[in-house]
């Protein structure tokens, strides 16, 4: 399993994260502030089969405006080993 810790303009968050959620993916939202320009971010958190990875890019791809800025991407992914995956109830 993996984490991928994704970061998009907050525009773009309500899209990307319904795109990935209507494909069953399950998503965490964090609102975030950084970079070069001192937008306005989104942090998803993304646990996904290694599998799924590029499902989940291309979702990410698809619904994110493209930049506006020189030196600007559409999102920013890291993507972490997640050992273990555990719902508490």
């Amino acid at each position: 399993m993996k984490l991928i810790i994704a970061i998009v303009k907050d525009s773009d968050a309500f899209a990307v994260s319904d795109a990935l959620v209507e494909k069953d993916f399950r998503v965490t939202r964090i609102a975030s502030t950084g970079g070069f320009l001192r937008r306005g971010r989104v942090t998803l958190l993304i646990g996904v089969e290694e599998n799924a990875l590029d499902k989940v890019f291309s979702l990410i791809k698809e619904n994110c405006n493209e930049p506006e800025h020189p030196g600007e991407h559409r999102a920013i992914a890291f993507v972490l080993p997640a050992e273990d995956f555990v719902q508490l109830g």
